[in-house]
């Protein structure tokens, strides 16, 4: 029965991951990114890349659904899917996966799909090993 749940969690989270990608705002790049997160609260929070003519000043899809998640008054991240108009599957740049991170724990899991479907899973871990949190016991060492 939990697998089912998971399943449909999944696919949930895919659906609005692929509705936020399509509400890009990509005019410079034309690189749509669409990202959703399923939240401790069990809600869910998309977002999508927006670009700016100051191409720094520009945000990515998982910044902006990570931000509404905080605006929902949640922090902890169950589960994250990234889509990017592409036909390979796209990882996070280096400054999303220290953004994923801080919001995440041990099980979150990083779904990465490209327009096709096909998807890869990871931790966050995997995504960005040797990192840094306010739950790792540096202070200690």
């Amino acid at each position: 029965m939990e697998q089912e749940s998971s399943k449909a969690d999944l696919n949930q989270l895919k659906e609005v991951a692929h509705m936020n990608m399509l509400k890009a705002y990509a005019p410079y790049s034309k690189f749509l990114v669409g990202a959703a997160i399923l939240g401790d609260d069990k809600r869910i929070y998309g977002g999508c890349n927006v670009e700016n003519a100051a191409y720094p000043e520009g945000m990515c899809a998982e910044a902006s659904a990570i931000s509404a998640m905080i605006a929902g008054g949640v922090t902890i991240i169950e589960k994250i899917c990234v889509i990017s108009q592409s036909e390979k599957i796209v990882s996070p740049c280096g400054g999303c996966r220290q953004k994923i991170r801080e919001f995440s724990t041990e099980d979150t899991k990083v779904f990465l799909f490209n327009l096709r479907g096909s998807f890869k899973v990871f931790s966050v871990e995997e995504l960005l090993p040797f990192s840094f949190s306010e739950f790792d016991d540096l202070a200690k060492h």
